[in-house]
Parts: C-alpha cells; structure tokens; sequence
C-alpha cells in the first residue's frame, strides 16, 4: 500500500507542524505519545515553508529531507510537502482545510502543537475557522503552564497531552552544532549524518525557529 493509499485509509489523523529546524526526540516523542493517546492511525509531520510568525529559518528542502529521514523508521510516521511548496506565508488553517478536502468528512483530524503555541492560539490567522476542521492536542512543554488555559467559544476542542519531561529544543541543538558539542542522543542519527554533511548551522546567520 502506497502512503498516499494509507493516509486516505486512515480514520484519526494527527498534523504535527513545525519548523523542524531540525528535528529532534522531542517531536518524535510528542508524536508517538499522541499517536498512544489518542488512538491516531497516522501521524503527518509537516514542515513549514514560510512561517508567518518567525523571521529567519534554514532552507525548507533541508528541513524536509531532514522529518523525512527522521521519521522514516515509524511506520505509522509520515512526512509532507505541502507547505514547504505553497507560495506565501504558511498558515495552518490553509494547511487544515487542505487536507480536510484531502481525506473527506470521515476522517479526523488532530493538530499537535506545544503548549506555548496553544496559549497563543487566538493570535493565529483565522484561528476560529479550526473548530469545524480538526481538534487540538496541546503537548506540555517545560516552562509552559496549561492550567490557566480557557478556551474560548468558537475554539476548537482541546485534549491536553502530558508528556515525558524532554527539555530539548531545535535552538538548544543548532547552538550545539555551531560550536562544535555533540548532538548524538538528541536527533536521530541519520538527521544528525545530514546535518553534518551538509554543513548546517555552522554560522550564526544558520537561525531557525522552535517547535513541539
């Protein structure tokens, strides 16, 4: 079965967006409790081509290559292009509408993000359209407190995702490359071989934003 074959055939569809600049266990781990939790089928990690709320990113072919070979040993794992090749600022009501007219009404849709995005959520570009296309599941980030979250009408709904306490951070990591300490343990090993060979985050000016 093809993987677009299998996205179709799934029924609980969780969207993990990010700009996995790189990736690392902190996405994987946040994926994978998801997927436990909430009974997904599928878990897509979808890069961001151009994040409207970030200023500096490392080029987006590299960060798909680098969720593509970091999730490759997942079966129930799978990486997207789709906003890596939209034009524009990426926005992820565009993105959730997408691939609501992608799968069809009978399946749902979950998107993963970290607890401080979702204490922002109402900043977000048109963030009340959400509540008729998928459900949010806020993973819990060290130094974010969820407690205090009141959702508002017309939010979407929110399930609350404790997870193991793993302070990694893809800032923390292209620091570390950048002057020279190990990032083995950290990403996978095949991401940390790409970044290697392909000489990224050598420079101050390789600055990339943070995710889950």
């Amino acid at each position: 079965m093809g993987m677009e074959q299998a996205q179709r055939k799934a029924s609980r569809v969780g969207v993990l967006g990010g700009t996995f600049d790189p990736i690392h266990i902190g996405h994987l781990v946040a994926a994978s409790e998801a997927l436990h939790e909430l009974r997904l089928d599928l878990v897509m990690f979808v890069p961001t081509g151009q994040p409207w709320q970030k200023d500096s990113f490392s080029n987006p072919e590299d960060r798909y290559q680098m969720t593509i070979i970091g999730t490759a040993s997942h079966r129930r794992f799978a990486a997207s292009r789709m906003e890596i090749d939209r034009i524009g600022p990426t926005f992820t009501i565009d993105t959730m509408q997408a691939l609501r007219d992608f799968h069809g009404e009978g399946t749902e849709l979950f998107f993963i993000i970290g607890a401080d995005a979702v204490l922002k959520l109402d900043t977000w570009h048109r963030f009340e359209g959400l509540e008729k296309l998928a459900e949010i599941i806020a993973v819990t980030r060290p130094g974010f407190d969820l407690a205090g979250l009141r959702p508002q009408p017309g939010w979407p709904h929110i399930h609350v995702l404790e997870m193991p306490r793993i302070d990694v951070s893809s800032t923390d990591i292209r620091e570390r490359v950048r002057t020279g300490r190990p990032i083995e343990y950290l990403v996978p090993a095949a991401v940390r071989r790409y970044i290697s060979e392909n000489g990224l985050y050598l420079t101050d000016g390789d600055a990339g934003g943070d995710d889950v």
